[in-house]
């Protein structure tokens, strides 16, 4: 199975530097968070625009692969008002279970 993660160009660069991504979100790391934030196919959207849409710059959107995770994502209540379940990663993010990047433009608060 495929999760998402939005991630800004100068994080998954140090990534792919250092082979591990813990960035959790705009602005937070997986240590300051607990955890790194992801998405399904038809969360990330929602996200992007919710969370980025200030954002003047690029965008990269990270196809991770469940099967190359150390461990399993974590599906957890991310929004308590309406139950929605979110993929929570509590390890790092191994460079190489991210199967695909697309860079995404600005304007980020539309579809």
């Amino acid at each position: 199975m495929t999760i998402y993660h939005l991630a800004e160009p100068e994080h998954w660069a140090a990534a792919v530097a250092s082979g591990t991504y813990a960035q959790s979100t705009r602005g937070r790391t997986m240590q300051e968070e607990g955890f790194i934030h992801c998405s399904s196919d038809t969360q990330w959207p929602v996200v992007r625009r919710a969370y980025y849409g200030d954002l003047a710059g690029p965008l990269l959107l990270l196809e991770i692969d469940e099967a190359r995770l150390p461990e399993p994502p974590v599906v957890e209540v991310g929004n308590p008002t309406t139950g929605e379940t979110f993929p929570h990663l509590y390890a790092a993010l191994p460079v190489d279970a991210v199967v695909h990047v697309t860079e995404l433009a600005a304007p980020h608060d539309t579809d």
